[in-house]
């Protein structure tokens, strides 16, 4: 690819740089220190690689982390896996996402927002108040530091309320969002086996109501570990037989006790995709996710007490975890709860001028749809408060950031992100101080020595090869749920570059440090020898109004011949005749190379996702191989099952 200097589409003001935290980051590291104190953004990441163990350090002292008692060092083993942060030292999640009710009592820490797009405050008070109420009862059934406690939630006050008052406890908080279906949360609660419970009787969503009692009865049948449910009645139900009134939980007027934890104490599970198996339960630190969350929103998002944060997620998405988060940088956290296109497409615009908010983080699936409808956001709406908008989920194409620079604002900061729910953090991303080029990430993150290499390990630039991450990052694994050896955290991250990080992504690393993303390097087209990445297809063929969604797969054959058809799923009114196959095969064969251009063009009536919306690539090459559907697919891990169906006919009946 071409990283000749193009004219940057964004370049920050001399006034933005000087003013953004993460400026004022650098000149305070360099004075107490030795950071450097010029250079810029390059020569700060560059030095908080090479001195990890001070970064870190510095990064706790400037946000004021409170150890209640010191750590021995920052580092005490930094062998992957298994790095050990801040051994000896003990604090409390929820008691910093907490700190901000002393200066800003009467200000809302969270504003609520559902499908009536009407935000409901919540004050940083009411906030604490009901987090010790809370937290005092959980005490009082019996949860103790270590104990799981699960959420059935969508994303409601109620939900962060829970979170906090289990981490305030030392609890281990899980969730899932309402949308999924009875064995989807089974197979990531029964893995975990928590001991209470919390559900709604149901959701909104689309302007419809979701009653989901029958599922919550399921799930007390089938998680013997419930010690209690506590019922939110969001749709106005009564309590079922033997479940606890939320209103009763949290009536107190009770200041929380924060139990003093370890470090490297385990304060979430998360869950993988698990397109096939059962999801990976990924557990992080108190610890750790306090100080890369601080870092990540402190200094490379610029959140402070002034702003207001708003990212479209749902409770089963690490993005929900990171959202919350932004209360340690006491940034006002703004929670939609409801579809994110009704009443219509621009509907997630209409929230962020209503709560104004100044920063608004969306996907980039979202961004292209608004696009294709001819959504027109600053034109509707009163973004003037906006100051960043972010994407992730996949690669925003470069069509999309040309389309926020011309539809939201020409000064607006378009941070693209790319990191996992396994470090629920970014490796590369937003920086308020660097330009923005169209299709690129602006840099690595700060202590995140991130590379790409290619298969004999050997750093590559302005080429593309493997993200591989070559030092630890505080909110690493700690460990995965029910994997005592450790063996499958270690396959699924360590087993192809010893004691490297290798996310399973391919990146090019620019000469100018940008990094431009290429999708999952488990389903990597290679063809004749030429890699490219799924996610180039996507953005190309995406472009014509005509396809509404693409997926793509390239499966070797026994003859050693490589079959690669591309699916389409097309906008209403659209047909898949002679003139749309070849504009689609033109368009890859120009825009991007004459190899890759199809095998096969094949309408189907969608495209499958998991759960967070991720395109399913392998667990389709598989049916396609002739595996059995159950083999090659979680079923709890899909969007649309019946979708599947039409690959394995497609798998049955070609020659």
């Amino acid at each position: 690819m071409s990283t000749v200097n193009p004219q940057p589409l964004w370049q920050p003001t001399a006034e933005r740089i000087a003013e953004a935290r993460i400026t004022r980051f650098q000149a305070w590291a360099a004075e107490h220190h030795g950071a450097p104190a010029d250079g810029g953004y390059a020569a700060l990441h560059r030095w908080s690689v090479e001195e990890l163990e001070t970064f870190w350090k510095a990064v706790t002292e400037w946000f004021d982390v409170r150890f209640t008692t010191p750590y021995e060092r920052v580092l005490g083993d930094p062998s992957m896996p298994g790095a050990q942060w801040f051994p000896g030292a003990t604090l409390n999640y929820a008691e910093h996402a907490l700190r901000a009710v002393g200066s800003r009592a009467d200000q809302p820490a969270l504003l609520h927002v559902d499908e009536t797009h009407d935000p409901r405050p919540v004050t940083w008070a009411d906030l604490r108040r009901q987090v010790g109420s809370l937290a005092a009862e959980l005490r009082a059934l019996g949860v103790r530091p270590g104990d799981r406690v699960s959420g059935y939630l969508p994303n409601i006050p109620e939900a962060v309320v829970a979170l906090l008052a289990t981490a305030a406890v030392g609890g281990v908080w899980t969730s899932c969002a309402p949308d999924f279906g009875a064995r989807s949360v089974l197979d990531r609660f029964q893995q975990v086996e928590p001991v209470v419970l919390f559900t709604v009787d149901g959701y909104r969503y689309g302007g419809k109501e979701h009653d989901r009692r029958g599922i919550v009865a399921e799930l007390r049948r089938e998680l013997p570990t419930l010690r209690a449910v506590v019922h939110i009645p969001l749709l106005g139900t009564e309590a079922p037989d033997g479940a606890l009134e939320w209103s009763a939980l949290t009536a107190a007027d009770t200041a929380p006790v924060f139990e003093q934890v370890p470090f490297d104490h385990p304060l979430w599970v998360l869950y993988s995709s698990g397109t096939t198996g059962l999801p990976k339960a990924i557990v992080q630190s108190q610890g750790g996710i306090l100080v890369e969350h601080l870092k990540q929103l402190g200094l490379h998002c610029d959140l402070g007490p002034e702003d207001r944060f708003f990212w479209y997620t749902s409770t089963g998405w690490m993005m929900w975890n990171f959202l919350v988060s932004g209360l340690l940088t006491g940034t006002t956290v703004v929670l939609y709860d409801g579809s994110p296109g009704h009443p219509d497409t621009g509907a997630q615009w209409r929230i962020a001028e209503r709560t104004g908010a100044t920063l608004y983080g969306t996907s980039a699936a979202y961004v292209m749809a608004c696009r294709k409808a001819g959504v027109h956001p600053s034109r509707d709406h009163d973004l003037s408060a906006v100051k960043c908008v972010a994407t992730t989920g996949s690669p925003l194409p470069p069509d999309g950031f040309r389309w926020l620079h011309d539809e939201v604002r020409h000064d607006l900061w378009i941070a693209s992100v790319s990191g996992g729910t396994d470090v629920c953090s970014c490796f590369a991303g937003a920086v308020p101080t660097l330009p923005v080029h169209v299709g690129e990430l602006q840099a690595p993150c700060l202590g995140t020595d991130l590379q790409s290499w290619d298969p004999s390990g050997k750093p590559l630039t302005d080429e593309v090869g493997e993200l591989v991450v070559t030092n630890p990052m505080p909110s690493m694994p700690i460990h995965f749920w029910n994997d005592p050896d450790g063996r499958r955290y270690h396959d699924s991250y360590f087993d192809t570059y010893p004691g490297v990080w290798r996310h399973g992504d391919w990146i090019t690393v620019t000469s100018r440090g940008s990094v431009v993303i290429h999708g999952r390097s488990d389903s990597t087209l290679n063809r004749q020898g030429v890699r490219m990445g799924s996610a180039d297809i996507y953005e190309a063929v995406e472009r014509l109004p005509e396809i509404k969604e693409s997926l793509v797969v390239g499966i070797e054959q026994p003859d050693g011949g490589y079959w690669m058809p591309l699916f389409v799923h097309l906008a209403p009114g659209a047909t898949l005749d002679d003139d749309l196959t070849d504009r689609i095969r033109k368009t890859i064969r120009t825009q991007l190379s004459p190899r890759h251009v199809p095998d096969e063009i094949i309408e189907v009536p969608g495209i499958p996702h998991t759960l967070t919306g991720k395109r399913i690539e392998v667990p389709v090459k598989r049916l396609l191989q002739g595996t059995p559907l159950e083999k090659a697919v979680n079923p709890g891990s899909i969007d649309n099952l019946d979708l599947l169906a039409h690959y394995q006919e497609l798998a049955h009946t070609r020659p």
